[in-house]
């Protein structure tokens, strides 16, 4: 959580806006919300503020032992108390160990859908984030692009992905593009696109328009990421200092902005607690 976002900050450049037309009708509903949900909190305190604060997808946080442990209760009450409000329950989960440790994510998607609690499966595995990856871009990137292969194969739930906004600038093995290839083997993605305005040089549109370019070549929907919990190295990755306010009116804008982009699928919020926690 926190590791992943300063990974994500340590590309914190502007970045130009390529070329994109937006054409057609919106195909997401304005105000469109998802919740990264990392803790245990339990389903009578998240699911309420949850739907009083428009979110309509959380990705729960599950375990590959989920079967043999208490939290299959919890999440068994968390898809009761959500469907009744009609809030998707998504299995949330991802180490960058995976990268080099694929049949430990199909392990992991085997528990979870083997449940037959959840709508969809969403992975923040960042393989950004391993040793060497600056020395070692492209067969890392190979490596990733293998493990969602592995990860897709026989899966019967659909799969969204956690993606850095500058995966589009990464080569792989093969001369092949890091979002392209991600982009082909999953079903949507997240892009972490933590800024802390809507719109304008270094905002959360502008570093993600790539994404929103290539999931609308490809027919995959793009959700954009916003960060509320403190990031001491990048304060204007996340909206902690701005409060739940400044969030909402900004999100709003983005909704605005984006809501022609075919891809754009909406908002992701990292996370239940630190955005519960935001000052007004």
């Amino acid at each position: 959580m926190a590791t992943a976002a300063l990974a994500v900050v340590a590309a914190a450049v502007p970045v130009a806006a390529p070329s994109l037309t937006s054409v057609g009708t919106p195909q997401v509903a304005a105000g469109s919300r998802a919740m990264w949900l990392w803790s245990r909190a339990e389903a009578a305190e998240v699911v309420p503020w949850a739907a009083a604060h428009g979110v309509t997808e959380i990705f729960a946080y599950v375990e590959t032992d989920v079967a043999s442990t208490p939290q299959l209760a919890r999440l068994k009450e968390i898809r009761k108390r959500a469907g009744a409000v009609g809030i998707r329950l998504i299995a949330l989960n991802g180490e960058p160990g995976w990268v080099n440790d694929p049949a430990a994510a199909v392990a992991w998607r085997r528990a979870v859908t083997a449940t037959g609690l959840f709508a969809g499966l969403h992975v923040d595995v960042e393989p950004h984030v391993l040793p060497g990856w600056e020395a070692n871009r492209s067969t890392i990137g190979a490596r990733y692009v293998s493990m969602l292969d592995k990860l897709r194969t026989g899966a019967t739930l659909p799969i969204e992905a956690d993606v850095a906004f500058w995966y589009g600038e990464v080569t792989v093995t093969g001369g092949r593009n890091l979002a392209t290839e991600t982009l082909k083997r999953v079903d949507a993605v997240t892009v972490m696109s933590y800024r802390d305005t809507a719109t304008g040089a270094n905002s959360m549109y502008a570093v993600s328009r790539d994404w929103l370019a290539r999931g609308a070549t490809a027919g995959k929907k793009v959700r954009l990421g916003a960060e509320t919990a403190p990031l001491p190295d990048c304060a204007y990755c996340s909206f902690a200092e701005e409060g739940a306010t400044i969030l909402g009116a900004e999100l709003a804008r983005l909704d605005v902005a984006a809501a022609r982009d075919r891809a754009y699928n909406g908002i992701s919020i990292q996370h239940y607690a630190s955005w519960r926690a935001l000052h007004a």
